[in-house]
């Protein structure tokens, strides 16, 4: 078994003699913290370890910065959110209060939401038998949790939820979760934070993100193979070259650390390895269509959900910050399954279930469109996570340091805001308070 000495350590710095005292380092040589990914964890992980005076190397495999977090322009003429798109809990989500620095704006997403039912909306009497639906299963999954033994959430639902109980499936499930219920644990979904104040980031949530990493150096494309740990040292070997650190902060997500694609010398704790499979990511994709001329007749940002027979709906956000953009939420099992089979799957599913919904003229009115397949996306391999039954103290496990010098971060490594962009942000930075104190602190 290979190891890093400190004869290997101090050698590899000779390659920084004149380098400056804090940012990236080149593709070899050395620094305090490795960063590996620079998604909403890394960089504010880059962020602490840079405010503390100390050197780091943000590492990123992709071309860009943001993780699942992205947005671009390119695709229909206006900010489009590939991934995350939602900031929950604007008052207390971290990314959130940056946004005055950025220089970006964030404003409060529409209040409520609306449900098709055939091909109208639900009346009033109707939409209040569906919201007390809802909350009377979120209560009964409250209620289970409490309880001696985890269990899957579609187990503690109550009986009685009848011709609802599609609808209320997809919206606490797929939608929410990016996985039925079936697969989802209890004790998991009832510690997440309410998410009941919501805002939208006119620019893009991504957006937001990469402004906030502008002054970071990243060295971007530079996937890391192998993390060798020794005593004193850790060596990080990207495909360009070897960078050795005191500590590092793990981004990747669960999927990319259960599928190997990082080898460790010594191998991760079997134990964290399994809390990490147990934690797999769910499905979670947006069919992006622009429908000109608001044919849906729909408010900016509506919120639109099906009163569903089975489990083959989605969700609609229409009208993306005053746009002609609108994103079809495919989710669950059904989004897995319909990504699995491609593009023109997604794209079939997502105009036929508008039509089913608004009339087949809709679909005339189709623009320019776009599908995201983030389970094919080879640095994520997923949406967001969730845990299986019995597995949420996996989220604690893998707060645990790995081998004495490297600390996990990012969404699943957070026990209340796990699927979130904030909740990524405070792991990063989380890790990097204990990456700092490893290293010793400010410079």
């Amino acid at each position: 078994m290979s190891s890093v000495s400190r004869r290997s350590f101090i050698a590899g710095s000779a390659a920084l003699a004149s380098a400056p005292a804090l940012g990236a380092v080149p593709t070899s040589g050395e620094t305090d913290v490795a960063i590996i990914g620079a998604g909403a964890a890394g960089i504010a992980a880059a962020r602490k370890v840079a405010a503390a005076g100390k050197r780091f190397a943000l590492i990123e495999a992709s071309d860009r910065v943001g993780g699942r977090c992205f947005t671009e322009s390119r695709t229909f003429g206006v900010p489009f959110d590939r991934g995350a798109h939602w900031i929950h809990m604007p008052d207390i989500n971290p990314v959130a209060k940056l946004s005055a620095r950025a220089g970006l704006d964030i404003y409060p997403a529409p209040a409520g939401q609306k449900l098709r039912t055939g091909k109208r909306y639900a009346r009033e009497g109707e939409m209040e038998e569906y919201l007390s639906t809802i909350v009377r299963a979120n209560r009964a999954i409250q209620e289970a949790a409490r309880g001696k033994v985890d269990v899957a959430c579609a187990k503690a639902l109550p009986k009685d939820l009848g011709e609802w109980r599609p609808a209320v499936e997809f919206v606490l499930g797929p939608y929410g979760c990016g996985k039925n219920l079936d697969d989802i644990s209890a004790v998991d979904f009832a510690r997440a934070l309410e998410r009941d104040a919501d805002a939208f980031c006119r620019q893009g949530f991504g957006a937001l993100l990469a402004k906030l990493a502008t002054e970071l150096p990243v060295q971007l494309d530079t996937p890391v193979t192998r993390i060798v740990s020794g005593r004193s040292a850790l060596e990080v070997t990207t495909t360009r070259g070897v960078i050795y650190a005191k500590a590092a902060v793990i981004t990747a997500s669960t999927a990319v650390l259960a599928a190997g694609k990082i080898k460790f010398v010594p191998d991760i704790p079997k134990r964290q390895l399994d809390a990490a499979a147990k934690l797999t990511l769910g499905s979670y994709d947006h069919v992006a269509i622009e429908l000109k001329g608001n044919p849906l007749q729909l408010q900016n940002d509506d919120l639109v959900f099906d009163k569903a027979a089975n489990a083959r709906t989605a969700a609609l956000l229409a009208n993306v910050s005053g746009s002609s953009l609108c994103l079809v939420e495919v989710a669950g099992k059904l989004g897995h399954d319909l990504s699995a089979q491609g593009d023109a799957a997604m794209f079939d599913f997502a105009q036929n279930w508008l039509a089913e919904l608004y009339g087949a003229d809709v679909k005339k009115a189709i623009g320019r469109t776009f599908v995201t397949r983030w389970n094919a996306e080879p640095w994520v391999l997923g949406a967001f996570s969730s845990a299986a039954p019995g597995a949420q103290g996996g989220r604690k496990i893998l707060m645990e340091p790995v081998n004495g010098r490297l600390f996990l971060a990012g969404e699943a490594v957070h026990e209340t805001l796990w699927g979130t962009v904030g909740g990524a942000w405070e792991s990063g930075e989380r890790a990097a308070d204990a990456a700092l104190k490893l290293v010793g602190g400010r410079r």
